[in-house]
């Protein structure tokens, strides 16, 4: 099969997070269309586990699906950040413990919706989290606790942990013990 061949691109809208584009295709062997294309900033993310084989999961609602359920700290990375401090910058406002970017270990990395998104999502691995405060993002999630790395299979069956980037680099870190 050979690779599309892109006509043009316009932008209907933009906004610091996010963009949507018509892009001019043409498939091979098929008719020119527009395709839309959703652009986002990158997210950086991190799974915070500690010496008890326990990981830090924050518990909020998403009125996008109206669904309550446990997620990773993550979030955009800001112009100019490196993905690393990013993931950190993240952790820190989201949940109070601080972890050293430099400490960070890359776990995985996915595009989730290729076939209508450039979206990329990179998760870390931290180990060092100390907890120096209170989230500075208080409406980022409705408590934060830790929760047995064993026992996070079971909550992904159970559709307790539902986001992509959470899934992603939890199973990541569960294929590699």
């Amino acid at each position: 099969m050979s690779e599309w061949t892109v006509y043009g691109t316009r932008t209907i809208y933009t906004s610091p997070w996010v963009s949507l584009d018509l892009v001019d295709v043409e498939p091979p062997g098929h008719e020119r269309y527009e395709h839309h294309l959703v652009r986002w900033a990158p997210v950086a993310a991190t799974v915070l586990l500690n010496d008890s084989a326990e990981v830090l999961l924050m518990w909020r609602h998403r009125f996008t699906t109206g669904t309550w359920s446990w997620e990773i700290p993550s979030g955009i990375v800001e112009a100019g950040e490196e993905l690393p401090d990013a993931a950190a910058r993240e952790v820190l406002e989201e949940t109070g413990y601080r972890v050293d970017p430099g400490q960070l270990e890359p776990l995985a990395y996915n595009e989730p919706v290729g076939g209508m998104s450039d979206a990329k999502h990179h998760v870390f691995l931290a180990r060092d989290g100390v907890r120096v405060g209170d989230p500075v993002d208080t409406h980022e999630a409705d408590r934060i606790e830790w929760h047995r790395l064993d026992a996070v299979l079971g909550m992904i069956d159970r559709r307790e942990i539902v986001a992509g980037v959470a899934v992603t680099g939890l199973l990541r870190l569960l294929a590699g013990r």
